[in-house]
Parts: structure tokens; sequence; C-alpha cells
């Protein structure tokens, strides 16, 4: 295959594509960042208030969801694909480029349970594609394929700060095997390794923040015996959890494909409603259920003990809830949601008799990411990354796997419905 002009061609090509896939990338993620910290604390913080108040998030997701409502019914992609059924690394054109920003523009900083993987994801794809449209590159079905993961996976790279794991993670998520995987792996690989350097280069350059996947875990402890017996019930706890969240999203999926904008909005306002519950309950603030939870899983791997237990139980049970409705309606990823409710979870249960913080909320992160996208090797390299130890990796792997079987072998909940066209019709008159 190397000694083919064509694929030698397209290598090269894939490899110039991480450039400018990166570029945007930051663009994007940095444009995020700053719009989430402009809404959750700075107005706050400008209206006189220490912390937004238990109502902020129903004007906020109320916007939310008509704007997104309404790329799905009237842009093309839908605004992208529906979080409930997982990543994917295709379907997305370059004509559906503007609507996956919009949506994710109106859910991921106003609040939606949701993190930026899934739009980064189309959003390299489709411009991989509309650069080789740009320049009038041969475009064939395998071309169109291999272009397309080679931008999904600069873009993703871009975004967890290391090109192994979005290569690996856009290998699971490709489900090719052989020559096959050989052929649209070694163009990710490029994309992502040249992506990875832009982008590096610009967060030094620029200074602007853009989040991180070091959350400050301190180092852990020697393994023993009991951190593995307890990893054996925790992993398949949180894998059932997760599960029976997706099951729920699927469930909110059917329920937003007919009348589209009016459901799209209820199933927001839901999302809203626990954010004002959780803050009732605990006095804390409502972006601790808002959000993709990255920063807040920084913080509580940083200092666990400001997490008195009842807030651990509150944030679990209503941003679990509130994540289910998201998964459904809005548009974003599943990661980062399922990384912070496992590691909520570990925190929850590190005190238990012979278990510890950082092996309970490695294999938390580990089983509850596992659960979410069905990928054990990328999520065990998600999470060995982001806890920046080995010692962790025999729990995380056994976390991975037990979450893996039982998810698997559980019923998978109704199918994802698709749009009909008498839904987008309905549009209208919601």
């Amino acid at each position: 295959m190397l000694r083919r002009p064509e694929y030698r061609k397209a290598l090269l090509f894939c490899g110039l594509i991480g450039i400018p896939v990166s570029l945007i990338a930051f663009w994007f993620l940095v444009a995020i960042h700053q719009l989430e910290r402009l809404v959750w604390t700075d107005w706050p913080k400008d209206l006189g208030w220490e912390q937004p108040p238990w109502w902020w998030g129903f004007p906020l997701m109320l916007v939310a969801g008509v704007a997104v409502g309404l790329v799905v019914t009237r842009l093309p992609g839908r605004g992208g694909h529906i979080p409930a059924g997982g990543l994917h690394s295709g379907g997305i054109t370059k004509d559906a480029l503007a609507g996956v920003v919009i949506a994710a523009v109106f859910s991921l900083p106003l609040g939606a349970v949701l993190g930026p993987e899934a739009p980064l994801i189309a959003l390299g794809s489709g411009t991989a594609l509309l650069f080789a449209s740009l320049v009038r590159a041969p475009q064939t079905k395998a071309s169109t394929a291999l272009l397309g993961a080679a931008g999904a996976a600069a873009a993703i790279a871009a975004l967890f700060g290391n090109p192994v794991v979005g290569a690996v993670l856009l290998m699971e998520v490709a489900g090719v095997g052989g020559p096959q995987l050989f052929a649209v792996m070694l163009p990710a690989l490029l994309a992502s390794g040249v992506g990875a350097l832009v982008f590096t280069g610009f967060v030094h350059w620029t200074g602007l923040p853009t989040g991180s996947l070091d959350i400050g875990l301190p180092k852990a402890p020697l393994l023993d015996a009991g951190d593995v017996l307890w990893v054996l019930l925790l992993a398949p706890a949180l894998a059932l959890l997760i599960h029976v969240v997706f099951v729920g999203g699927r469930l909110a999926a059917g329920f937003v494909s007919s009348w589209t904008v009016r459901n799209t909005t209820l199933c927001a306002l839901g999302a809203a409603g626990c954010m004002a519950l959780y803050t009732v309950a605990t006095g804390r603030s409502p972006s601790e259920v808002a959000l993709s939870g990255e920063d807040a899983l920084g913080e509580m791997a940083q200092d666990p003990h400001a997490w008195p237990v009842g807030a651990l139980v509150a944030v679990l049970v209503f941003k679990a809830l509130a994540y289910s409705l998201c998964l459904g309606s809005l548009r974003g990823g599943p990661v980062f949601p399922a990384l912070f409710l496992g590691g909520a979870a570990g925190a929850l249960l590190a005190p238990l008799p012979g278990f510890g913080l950082v092996p309970a909320m490695a294999a938390g992160m580990a089983a509850a990411v596992t659960a979410a996208l069905r990928l054990p090797v990328s999520s065990v390299v998600l999470v060995v990354l982001l806890l920046g130890n080995t010692e962790t990796v025999a729990i995380v792997m056994l976390a991975a796997v037990l979450s893996f079987v039982l998810t698997q072998l559980l019923p998978q909940g109704p199918p994802i419905p698709a749009f009909s066209e008498s839904s987008a019709g309905r549009a209208p008159g919601q």
C-alpha cells in the first residue's frame, strides 16, 4: 500500500490537514471555555452573586433547547450525532459544519451536561473534507473515509492533548481492523501528531486556556488486595448506573424525535430543574451539575474534603438525571460527564476500609467512561493519561474490562430514532 502513489499523496495531504484542523479546534475550545466562564462565573459576580442562583439554569437552557431544536429541524446534518448513540467518526459532511458549530455553541456554554469531543470529531472530519473540496482533491468513498478519520483524529488529539488518544479513540470508533486499520490509522497518527504540535505551540504562544486533563490527583499509593476487592464491586455498580443513564438518553431521543423544538426545549428545562434542585438541596453552585464537569472534577481531585457526603450523593443523582436528558436532546459528547460521575462515585467511596482516593477515583472514572463509550482500550488510555501515573493502570484496566463486559451483556434499550420529515415539518408550530 505504501508503494502506491495515490496512498502516499493521501498520507501527505492528511499530514497537512492536521495544521488547519488543529488551529480550528484550538479556537473552538478557547471559545467554549471562555463562554462557560463568562456565563457561569463572570455574569453572576457582575450581578452581585458569589455563585449562580438556583434559577440560573432555566433561562440559559431555555435558549439552548430552542436553538438546538431549530438547528436540528432547519439545518443540514441536524447539528451532529445524538450523544446517546455514543461517538461516531463519520456521517458528517462539509455542509453540516455550520449546524454542528451552532448546536455546540448553544449547548455547551449554556449548561448542557455534555463535553466538546463529539462536536470536535464532526468539526475535524467536516473541515478535512471541506479543505479537500477547496483544493479539488480526488474524492472517492475510500479517500473520503480516510480524510474524515484523519481530520477527526487531529481535532480530538487537540482536546485530549495527546495524539495517541486521538488515534486510539478513532481506531475503536471506526471499528476497522487488519489492512483497513493500517490504512486509516497511519494518516490519523500523522495528522494527530502534526495537529498536537501546532496546538501545543498556540497554547504557549497565546496563553489562552482550553481546559486540561491534568486534574491534580496526588501520587497513588501501592495497590493492595482491598483496592482490588472494592473495584470488583464499584466497577459493575457504576457500569449499571451509566447504562441506565444512556437508556434514559435513548428514551429522551425518542421523545425529541417528534415535535422536535418543543420537546428538545422541555428536556433542556428538565436538566435545568436538576441544577436548581441540587442548589436548593445543598446550597452549592448549580454549575456543579451543569456543564461537562471537567473543571469540577479537577477541583474534586485536589480538594475532595470540600465535598461533603451529602453533596457527593446529590451531585451523582442530579447530574446523572441531567446527563440523561441532555444525551437525548442537546448536542455534545458523552466523555467528560461520565468521567465526572465516575470520579464523584470514587470520591464518595474512597473512605471505605482498604480503599483510597486515587484508586477509587481511577477505577470509578475507568468504569464510567467505558460504560459510556463502549470503547475499552480508548477508555484505559484516556484515564491513564488523565491520572498521570502508572501505579493505577492495573485497576483501571480491571474496572474497564468489568464495565465493558457488563454493559455489553445488558439490554441496550431502544434504538436511536431517525428524525422523520413530519417531525421537521412540525417545527413552525412548536
